[in-house]
């Protein structure tokens, strides 16, 4: 291969690498509160539609607007082709920069971390019910599309249901109704059927 040539694909690739990692880049944003509002969970009477190969259950329509914290894509576990995507979300004290400075947030095998230095900027509690590690399920192509774009420090709003999952072969996944719970089973399998990512502050 000519020199010249060489040369323009170094470039080209090292072109490629840096819009990638321009991409994923975290979005930055000043202190301050971003999400001031609760999520929204409503009981509904239970009712099951397909998906795939999952018989899904409905048990809370639910609705947030959150800053992502996190977002960890999965593609080899047993659950990656019903949830392609978990999103670590924070709102009211865990949407702002001021506290979150102070926070390490970390997402592996479905599981959804918080460490700080003690005395930290918040209490356990009051971080937990503010902060919580959402497996999402996309509901149509168009939130499929949606989830693409998501990077940390986005502001997303998110509408759907609650939701367990089973399928012919035994295997089940059953959602959290809980803001408060812990450890195993606490997140919760969300099936979104709207999303929308805000740009609030992308372009800094």
């Amino acid at each position: 291969m000519r020199t010249e040539h060489i040369f323009l694909l170094a470039v080209l690739v090292t072109g490629v690498l840096l819009y990638q990692r321009w991409g994923e880049a975290p979005i930055e944003h000043g202190p301050g509160v971003l999400v001031a509002e609760d999520p929204i969970q409503e009981t509904v009477g239970a009712s099951e539609f397909q998906y795939d190969d999952y018989t899904m259950t409905r048990r809370a329509r639910f609705e947030l607007r959150a800053r992502v914290l996190s977002r960890r894509d999965y593609r080899f576990d047993a659950g990656a082709d019903l949830v392609p995507v978990d999103l670590a979300l924070g709102w009211g004290p865990m949407s702002d920069q001021a506290i979150l400075d102070r926070i390490s947030v970390s997402q592996s095998g479905r599981w959804f971390h918080l460490r700080w230095d003690h005395p930290g900027p918040l209490s356990d509690d009051v971080a937990m019910r503010h902060s919580g590690n959402m497996h999402i399920i996309p509901g149509n192509p168009t939130v499929e599309d949606q989830l693409t774009q998501v990077r940390e420090g986005h502001v997303v709003w998110l509408s759907g249901h609650l939701v367990d999952a089973r399928r012919a072969d035994g295997y089940h996944w059953n959602t959290s109704l809980s803001r408060t719970d812990t450890g195993g089973g606490s997140c919760e399998l969300f099936y979104v059927e709207r999303a929308l990512v805000e740009r609030i502050g992308e372009g800094s």
